[in-house]
């Protein structure tokens, strides 16, 4: 692992220089070179780890991470999944808008961008599910831009370092500290290495993360909607090779809800594209 510490910017605080030489130091000594995403730059690929790093943690993603990469290993055989494929290879990461909105983006790479990713802010952004955070981390871990963003962790570290007693502390005020202390020589490491103590810091002292006037508690699963809309795809999926539809009173004995739920769910899955109904019975779209 090849680390230095970046160079002295003009106009830089003790401070600011300070922080930065302990995020190098911290990366030098426990940065996660073992991530497969980090063995690549690939714009397809590292944009594939960036929608699925969304909300799930980084031991979940490994795997998932794995198999997805071998099931659709170019952004052509993604384009031209099936849905059924698509839920199967997604399984277990949750939150299935995100493995749509990721093949209805390989769809526009295709045949709008000759099958190459995006290669600025603007046209990352335009793709469905990705907001300035994914687009920024594409931009520095493919293609070695640094562009300022933030995520959980980067403003978990920002919060820790510069705001340690503050409460209620709005991305606003962070923003200008991440773009004052980026490395614009090396971005995609700097970039690693505060992810990497964010992590840390997360897993260490409590998630500084709790004291940004964006942070929310995600809610329970267990009986959501997010479990209902899972299990109800996940029991469409297992039809689709068989080419069976399910109607309402059968979906809603496979997935174990009351059945006015499951009615309002396939409603919604219908109305973002997930399933399709004719004459009362379900597939996926």
């Amino acid at each position: 692992m090849a680390k230095e510490a970046g160079s002295a910017v003009d106009g830089r605080n003790s401070a600011e220089e300070e922080f930065i030489a302990r995020v190098w130091r911290h990366y030098e000594e426990h940065g996660r070179d073992d991530l497969p995403w980090r063995r690549t730059t690939d714009p397809y690929n590292v944009l594939v780890s960036e929608v699925m790093l969304q909300q799930t943690q980084v031991t979940r993603v490994v795997p998932k991470y794995e198999v997805f990469m071998r099931e659709f290993p170019t952004v052509e055989s993604l384009a031209s999944a099936s849905l059924g494929m698509l839920l199967g290879a997604w399984q277990g990461l949750g939150y299935n808008r995100r493995a749509l909105a990721l093949k209805r983006a390989a769809e526009i790479i295709v045949t709008e961008h000759g099958g190459e990713v995006p290669t600025t802010l603007d046209g990352l952004t335009a793709l469905p599910g990705v907001g300035h955070a994914t687009a920024a981390q594409v931009l520095a871990f493919a293609f070695d831009v640094g562009v300022p963003f933030i995520e959980t962790n980067i403003r978990s570290v920002y919060l820790h370092e510069f705001f340690p007693d503050a409460e209620d502390v709005p991305d606003a005020a962070i923003l200008p500290l991440v773009e004052a202390t980026l490395d614009e020589g090396r971005p995609r490491e700097w970039f690693w290495a505060l992810l990497d103590y964010g992590a840390h810091l997360k897993a260490t002292g409590g998630n500084p993360s709790r004291r940004s006037r964006h942070h929310t508690r995600q809610s329970r699963f267990e009986g959501s909607n997010r479990q209902l809309r899972g299990r109800i795809l996940a029991a469409l999926a297992g039809q689709e090779p068989l080419g069976d539809r399910l109607d309402t009173d059968s979906t809603a004995a496979i997935v174990g809800f009351d059945h006015e739920r499951v009615v309002a769910a396939l409603e919604a899955l219908q109305s973002e594209g997930f399933v399709v109904s004719h004459g009362g019975r379900w597939r996926l779209g």
